[in-house]
């Protein structure tokens, strides 16, 4: 079956709150509320196992807006410290700890929330703080719960912007991969070597996370909760930013969506994940009728990021009706565009076929083998739908990845059209096959589309709440529970 346009990407979702509280996998203690007249209100909830906790913290203003906060809060028990945060910069003095805004989250408007966490570490016991400031006006009539023993181990990682430690869920992290430290942390700027993507230490690795839905309708699900989420609670490596050209995109305000993607590339990367940068092109199939406008656009964001080691730079999304040699034209015009301001980057191209590598077209991977694209540091985008695509497309891979870097910008659980129920066992083929060829993937979609391909419940992007499995649907639990496995990432 071919890879079509997915028409239902374009419907958009009727508002419906989901206000469920998820929990993680490991102990969860209860919700501490600090509400109070004054100013503020703090949501703090941890989830603990022996010896270790992370915490996440919502902060809201009840007061007059502010532009930059400082959060302060005192741990009940002498042993607790705070080990590595995210979205704060922290200062512990004995038990005191202060949680200071970063530049992107320190406005904050009356009834305006933000999130912030981090990875702590406990001796004897782990009460939770019930007295929190902010700027120094006290939220007050907070209660203490009492704190459950652990009965769980530590979890396969920190639930950060943290990397997976190399090691099973039950065991301590590795010297060679500290936990505290991010994807982009551990790996620095990428390069193809070979057939793969290759880290700072010249070795293969591979990178797992998410894609936007269209961020002209769904710009709503990605915010400071809804990363924080993807970065910790999932522990993803990378977010694909998902912009597109037509379809309400980006032809019809080039500044207004160019300004989007570079500051969801700011979010990624304050949060240590890759940001992978789509410029979405489906219909029309050829990217030659985008020329001009994706070279006014990698010029711009490509000058933005250049000192960035964490940005991917995803050409042509799906052509589709034409040739390879017309997609390798178009690559071979945008490429120098990019190499001008970053020439350190990897670039991804679209391949023949909606990216199917001309399956979807009655073709295969020879015509891209036997002429590749004339640049460095390239590699070939691969797209499937579990339920659609299944083993003539697996075994095209698996052939196409002997001779060819390959990276799969966009996959789903379901069919071609984004819809339809999860197809459980062809997904899991595919991401075992993808795990032993060290391809890397960005699932569709992180969002709460109402379709069967959406991460989260129709109505979840109108709360606040993105972390646990409560708010996920079954594409979405599939996907977290795949992308929260361990990285192992090499570093020697």
């Amino acid at each position: 079956m071919r890879l079509l346009p997915r028409a239902s990407r374009r419907a958009l979702i009727a508002a419906g709150a989901v206000g469920a509280l998820a929990m993680g996998v490991t102990v969860a203690l209860p919700v501490v509320n600090a509400m109070a007249a004054s100013g503020c209100a703090v949501t703090y909830t941890t989830n603990q196992w022996q010896g270790g906790f992370t915490a996440n913290i919502t902060i809201k203003n009840l007061g007059d807006p502010i532009n930059g906060w400082t959060l302060g809060f005192t741990f009940p028990n002498s042993g607790q410290k705070v080990t590595q945060g995210w979205s704060a910069t922290y200062a512990q003095s004995g038990a005191n700890v202060t949680a200071a805004s970063m530049s992107y989250n320190g406005s904050l408007a009356t009834n305006a929330s933000t999130g912030i966490g981090f990875n702590g570490s406990w001796t004897t016991a782990n009460p939770l703080p019930t007295t929190f400031t902010l700027n120094g006006v006290v939220c007050t009539g907070a209660t203490t719960p009492s704190s459950p023993a652990p009965s769980s181990p530590a979890p396969s990682s920190s639930p950060s912007a943290s990397p997976r430690p190399s090691t099973s869920p039950s065991a301590s992290p590795s010297p060679s991969q500290p936990v505290g430290q991010t994807p982009v942390a551990i790996n620095g700027q990428l390069r193809v070597c070979g057939v793969n993507l290759c880290n700072r230490f010249n070795r293969p690795i591979q990178l797992r996370g998410m894609s936007t839905h269209g961020i002209q309708w769904f710009a709503n699900c990605y915010n400071d909760n809804s990363l924080n989420a993807l970065a910790s609670d999932w522990q993803a490596d990378l977010l694909r930013v998902s912009m597109y050209v037509q379809e309400q995109g980006y032809e019809t305000n080039p500044t207004g969506f160019t300004n989007q993607v570079n500051n969801l590339v700011e979010e990624a990367t304050e949060r240590g994940l890759y940001a992978l940068i789509d410029f979405h092109t489906l219909t029309p199939g050829d990217p030659m009728y985008n020329l001009d406008r994706a070279k006014t656009f990698f010029a711009a964001v490509s000058a933005r990021h250049a000192a960035k080691n964490n940005v991917i730079y995803e050409i042509t999304n799906e052509p589709n009706g034409v040739s390879w040699s017309t997609i390798k034209n178009y690559a071979e015009q945008v490429i120098p565009v990019i190499r001008a301001n970053d020439p350190d980057a990897v670039v991804i191209v679209g391949t023949r076929g909606w990216s199917s590598l001309g399956v979807s077209e009655g073709g295969n991977s020879t015509e891209i083998i036997n002429n590749k694209v004339n640049a460095t540091n390239v590699m070939y985008a691969f797209h499937f739908y579990a339920a659609s695509h299944k083993d003539n497309y697996r075994a095209e891979v698996e052939r196409a990845a002997a001779a060819l870097p390959i990276f799969v910008t966009e996959f789903g659980t379901v069919t071609y059209t984004g819809g339809g129920a999860v197809d459980t066992s062809s997904s899991t083929a595919w991401l075992d096959m993808l795990d032993r060829l060290k391809i890397g993937y960005a699932n569709w979609t992180y969002s709460d589309a109402d379709e069967g391909s959406a991460a989260f419940k129709p109505g979840t992007c109108n709360g606040g709440q993105y972390a646990g499995t409560a708010v996920l649907t079954e594409s979405g639990n599939f996907m977290r529970s795949r992308i929260r496995t361990p990285d192992n990432f090499p570093t020697s």
